[in-house]
């Protein structure tokens, strides 16, 4: 037998596809649901699933294995010890967490798993999820030797060398600026000048991403309690992929300057120079929001150079009525139209787009 998804778009999955949860503070909920898509197997803890998992034999092992995260983080070490097999590591992970935080998501990040969902789960989504990968790991070439496969983005030598001399022409013109910049930074708050962060690029590469500091030292704790303020609303039932704070009250004076005029951004020119990023290109994704964007429809964006600016900031940036799904369909159309002429009309226009319209 098979089945389709919801939709009725015919993901050829069979009703007897095998998955494995592991844990029980969502068990009751996620079960029924999950009985209606696959055959479930369920074990309490880690420990009972780690000694089942090594009994098991190449025709018996799970397609799939759903994992509620641990507290002691037992299940990272199990998901660690299982990626160093050569035939454990195909099987399908997802995570389930009662609740988000950056640590978590890059950890899923660095483990590898194929995805990580965080309270409350939309059980419909989670099975179409399941069915994705599982289709997604067919199609993938099967390794016999430890080495792992990595997805690289290859992008025209024409790019790269306008990306150097723009960039470092820029780079020099503006040293009196960085100077003056850093002075101001220095001299109204405590903490470091530039502000690095994780972020996720082209073929979800992870990269110290770099701006200059416009907010108080170590603010990003401070988070989760302005998320009324996110200036992307999301979905009935979901939670937001991206997160921009209006009227953010963790922003010092000069980085409110700094932010209007985009100026904070510049440190990014020695990402440019690096080659972590393009000039022109989708915005780099901090962890929390990268891991929202790893389905079949949504990943197209991170086939495209990541950049310092892109098409989504010059067409509708501080357009309060912009929605998450305008911007993810924008960075997917740049992902599969861009070109050296595109990136010039960009450019071009993200002078018009530098001061911003709204304090976000």
């Amino acid at each position: 037998m098979q089945s389709t998804d919801d939709k009725g778009n015919g993901i050829v999955v069979n009703d007897y596809t095998r998955i494995i949860y592991a844990g029980k503070e969502f068990l009751t909920q996620l079960l029924p649901e999950l009985q209606r898509h696959f055959k479930v197997e369920t074990h309490k803890d880690i420990a009972t699933l780690g000694e089942y998992i090594s009994k098991q034999t190449l025709l018996s092992l799970p397609d799939a294995i759903l994992i509620e995260v641990d507290e002691d983080g037992e299940c990272f070490r199990f998901v660690e010890k299982l990626k160093l097999n050569t035939l454990l590591r195909e099987i399908v992970i997802i995570f389930l967490s009662a609740s988000a935080s950056p640590k978590l998501s890059q950890i899923a990040l660095r483990l590898n798993v194929g995805d990580l969902y965080i309270a409350p789960i939309p059980v419909n989504d989670l099975c179409n999820r399941i069915k994705f990968l599982i289709r997604l790991r067919a199609f993938q070439p099967r390794v016999s030797d430890s080495a792992a496969i990595r997805v690289t983005a290859q992008f025209p030598v024409k790019k790269r060398i306008f990306d150097l001399c723009i960039s470092c022409f820029v780079f020099l013109l503006l040293i009196p600026v960085f100077s003056l910049i850093a002075l101001l930074i220095r001299i109204e708050s405590k903490g470091p000048i530039i502000y690095r962060s994780k972020r996720v690029g082209a073929g979800y590469k992870i990269f110290d991403f770099f701006k200059f500091r416009s907010m108080r030292h170590e603010s990003s704790n401070d988070l989760a309690n302005l998320s009324a303020l996110n200036q992307y609303v999301p979905a009935e039932g979901t939670s937001p992929t991206f997160i921009k704070i209006k009227n953010d009250p963790r922003v010092t004076k000069v980085g409110a300057f700094l932010r209007r005029y985009s100026l904070d951004e510049l440190p990014q020119l020695f990402n440019v120079i690096k080659g972590d990023m393009s000039l022109v290109g989708n915005r780099p994704l901090p962890l929390y929001e990268a891991k929202s964007l790893t389905s079949d429809e949504w990943a197209l964006r991170f086939l495209a150079p990541a950049g310092l600016t892109g098409l989504w900031q010059v067409s509708r940036r501080g357009k309060g009525e912009m929605s998450e799904r305008e911007r993810k369909k924008l960075d997917n159309f740049y992902a599969r139209k861009y070109s050296l002429r595109l990136d010039l009309a960009i450019l071009i226009a993200t002078f018009a787009a530098m001061k911003q319209k709204e304090n976000v």
